[in-house]
């Protein structure tokens, strides 16, 4: 399936959770801090007033609670709103 966000927001795919710890425990699924990173996918045209300034393959760090969560052939997405978005992962 092929998604192409409007306006100012970004199409990104989650980050998967740390599933050990550093000493080798591993972390039940229910326990486990959501993640909140994640890769651009798809970007839309921007507004007159909120330009886009990321591009496909970008990481970004983005607000706890914001987007839409959607599944794509299965995989966990987010259409976010380009405010929402908080850092870009270098």
């Amino acid at each position: 399936m092929k998604i192409k966000p409007l306006a100012d927001r970004v199409l990104v795919k989650n980050d998967k959770a740390e599933t050990k710890t550093a000493g080798g425990l591993i972390i039940p699924e229910a326990a486990q801090e959501k993640t909140q990173t994640a890769v651009v996918v798809e970007v839309g045209p921007g507004t007159d007033e909120v330009k886009i300034t990321l591009k496909k393959g970008d990481r970004i760090m983005y607000d706890k609670y914001a987007g839409t969560p959607i599944k794509i052939d299965g995989e966990d997405h987010l259409i976010l709103r380009m405010s929402d978005i908080i850092a870009v992962v270098e």
